[in-house]
């Protein structure tokens, strides 16, 4: 009996183990890539440099600008802004049992960019500007935020209640989310008609979903929210994993699913539309980390979390440096690069979904 019990504790410490490594290792790769993304660019800075900068003991002026001002607000905030919306798809996927679930696919994203273009265009909380660099300016960020945050909470509200009917299937929420979001596509559509050439440049352009925009003060109101979230997403890995055995098995658990369900979604929801209204649309970041990390760690909530969070950051920061260095000296917007890899990721899901 003593052998059986330390050959179990042995599985098990290796199965703890696994994860942990995998984790940790993403973590590293993480730091060597924030170090990367400063040091590329336009004008390139030695690694070295970087280290000197970031310590103060540089002695350059131009390289102390470029950093400080530009590149560590710009990666800080591609880190932040996926580890937010990887967290997001994760709980949704989670909450909802739907592996396509994501802000994206289900439309939230799209409510999210609608309410902040109202707040924006209609309630006056922006300032529009010919730069493409600096193409909207969000004068009153709360304002902006409550808006987008109403309408993707509506938009959430509206998925949650479709997975209780009759146990809705994966792809009827997502068809749902789909409507949604073309609902809300041409309600944008719809303020850009009406605005003048000036606006609808800067909105086109923000859409497009580009880091590279938020300056120090964007960071710090997006890193301070979301930060809070995603202590609350790790909070609750727990009831995640319950909720994964289906609703009556976690009711016996003691866990409110009702209460859980609305709440996570209301916390993804606040996630998405605070990225959204500072950086624009970045698509199936929320859809693409949690997988990946689930083909390699597994299903486990307590881990998948952490690891997921550590992904999506991964994930956006890589893109944002391609699209920094692809076409140099212009800048791509880094939504069109998460697009380019989260569209065959989601057709592969939905084909390996319908053969089962």
């Amino acid at each position: 009996m003593h052998f059986e019990n330390g050959e179990i504790s042995e599985e098990y410490s290796a199965y703890i183990r696994k994860k942990t490594v995998f984790i940790f290792l993403v973590f590293i790769v993480l730091i060597l890539m924030i170090i990367i993304s400063i040091s590329l660019g336009s004008v390139h800075i030695g690694f070295i440099e970087v280290i000197k900068t970031l310590l103060n003991n540089s002695d350059s002026r131009q390289f102390e600008l470029i950093i400080w001002n530009i590149r560590l607000p710009q990666t800080l905030t591609a880190v932040v802004a996926g580890a937010g919306l990887a967290a997001s798809g994760a709980v949704m996927q989670s909450v909802l049992r739907n592996p396509l679930a994501s802000p994206f696919t289900l439309g939230i994203a799209h409510a999210a960019a609608f309410g902040a273009a109202f707040s924006v265009m209609i309630l006056g909380t922006g300032v529009m500007a010919s730069s493409l660099n600096d193409a909207l300016n969000i004068s009153n960020p709360v304002i902006t935020l409550s808006s987008a945050f109403f309408f993707s909470m509506v938009t959430a509200c509206i998925i949650t209640y479709i997975s209780k009917i009759r146990g809705s299937s994966p792809e009827i929420m997502v068809l749902t989310g789909i409507a949604l979001g073309s609902l809300f596509m041409a309600g944008t559509m719809l303020l850009q008609f009406f605005a003048d050439d000036v606006q609808l440049a800067a909105m086109v352009f923000w859409t497009f979903g580009d880091v590279a925009r938020a300056d120090w003060k964007d960071f710090y109101f997006l890193s301070g929210v979301t930060f809070c979230l995603l202590v609350y997403f790790l909070a609750n890995t727990k009831n995640y994993n319950a909720m994964d055995m289906g609703d009556e098995t976690a009711k016996g658990l003691g866990v409110k699913v009702e209460m859980v369900r609305l709440s996570a979604m209301m916390a993804a929801s606040l996630a998405t539309s605070v990225i959204i209204s500072f950086i624009g649309i970045i698509s199936f970041i929320g859809l693409v980390a949690p997988h990946i990390v689930r083909r390699v760690i597994g299903d486990d909530q307590r881990f998948l979390m952490p690891a997921s969070i550590l992904v999506g950051a991964l994930i956006l920061l890589s893109a944002d440096i391609v699209a920094r260095l692809v076409l140099l000296p212009h800048v791509l917007p880094v939504s069109i690069f998460t697009s380019f890899l989260g569209a065959p990721v989601f057709i592969y899901l939905i084909i390996k979904g319908y053969r089962k």
